[in-house]
């Protein structure tokens, strides 16, 4: 087949582009650059106008903060879009900012997308429009177990089997993988934020306290935990108090914290070991050998790892930089997209109108 001289120089010159298109954030991931952007997945808007006022770390910083006319929202709940205008509008914030470090203007970039392993055709399709419209030549679609696995280095590709849990912000991913393919995956909607949640809960439950999702989300950072902390911490919760309806501090221990989340954590545990159940005998001696592999920003969480090995009685690890795993697999794509095609899912091309 002859090749198109136009889209090879068009290949050779793009600012190729790997995106984790996360619940709670966002990743970039140039070829040949690595990770260029790590931002959160929100967007302040004028309620008047719909138009985007902040995007990313700038709108995650104005949370709560905000006028009666400005909202902070993010457009994606669960790991898939929720509002589809301001998730276009910020994925062409997103690939602009990464084409802003080039010092000549390049062809609009092709792009590979994370998305998670569960969700609907109409869901992906959504994915693809919203990064067409925001400014990519070619979109793909990967699932997002699939490209932590990669960016993780796992050996997918080989007979032997192994395994990746990949906790997002809306998404736990499961999958084991074998000869390139998935054998047995999960997707589960209970990930960081359903954590961020329980301890909103906890506070408002026991202590009448009603503190914001950044405070939890803080709190789950720096004293959540899976598993029994060598030595227990705490931390001063501040908010408002419902009896009083006055400012309120309190102070909690992890182990409040940890009981907190036992809800989602035992959820996880549960989806991991129903996984496990499905896969066949000789891929389970495959992974009593080469162990369990754990990435994205909640498997971060303290004790989870400890929890796991625990639990599953095998090795279980946490792969380097975790929280990069998806963003990094989507960029390996890019790296060999001839060769790493079998990957992707619902691959489609998009226009070769680049006016």
């Amino acid at each position: 087949m002859a090749i198109n001289p136009l889209n090879w120089l068009m290949g050779l010159f793009s600012l190729d582009i790997g995106i984790d298109l996360g619940t709670a954030n966002t990743l970039v991931n140039v070829r040949g650059k690595g990770i260029v952007l790590n931002e959160p997945s929100w967007v302040a808007i004028d309620k008047k106008t719909k138009r985007a006022i902040a995007i990313g770390a700038e709108a995650k910083e104005v949370l709560g903060r905000t006028p009666s006319n400005i909202v902070a929202i993010r457009p994606l709940r669960d790991g898939v879009i929720s509002d589809f205008d301001i998730t276009e509008a910020m994925l062409a914030y997103f690939i602009g900012k990464a084409h802003e470090q080039s010092l000549v203007p390049l062809p609009r970039p092709r792009v590979v997308v994370g998305v998670p392993s569960g969700v609907t055709e109409v869901e992906k399709r959504a994915v693809y429009d919203a990064t067409l419209s925001a400014g990519a030549r070619e979109v793909y679609l990967i699932e997002e177990p699939m490209a932590a696995a990669l960016g993780a280095g796992l050996p997918i590709a080989e007979t032997r089997g192994s395994m990746i849990v990949d906790v997002g912000g809306g998404t736990t991913e499961v999958a084991v993988f074998s000869m390139g393919g998935i054998v047995v995956s999960r997707s589960l909607r209970v990930a960081g934020d359903e954590m961020d949640e329980d301890i909103i809960l906890y506070a408002r439950n026991k202590y009448n306290l009603l503190i914001g999702e950044r405070y939890a989300e803080r709190a789950k950072i720096a004293i959540g935990s899976a598993y029994p902390l060598r030595e227990e911490k705490t931390m001063t919760l501040r908010g408002r108090s419902l009896v009083s309806g006055l400012p309120e501090a309190v102070e909690i221990s992890s182990i409040e914290v940890r009981e907190a989340l036992s809800g989602s954590v035992n959820t996880i545990v549960q989806t991991i070991k129903d996984a496990i159940d499905e896969t066949p005998p000789e891929i389970i001696a495959d992974l009593m050998e080469i162990g369990v592999c754990m990435a994205g920003g909640g498997s971060l969480l303290h004790g989870f790892v400890e929890r796991l090995t625990d639990e599953l009685k095998v090795r279980v690890w946490l792969a380097e930089d975790a929280m990069t795993c998806v963003a990094r697999g989507a960029g390996r794509i890019l790296e060999d997209l001839d060769d790493l095609k079998r990957f992707l899912v619902g691959v489609h091309r998009g226009s070769t109108d680049h006016r």
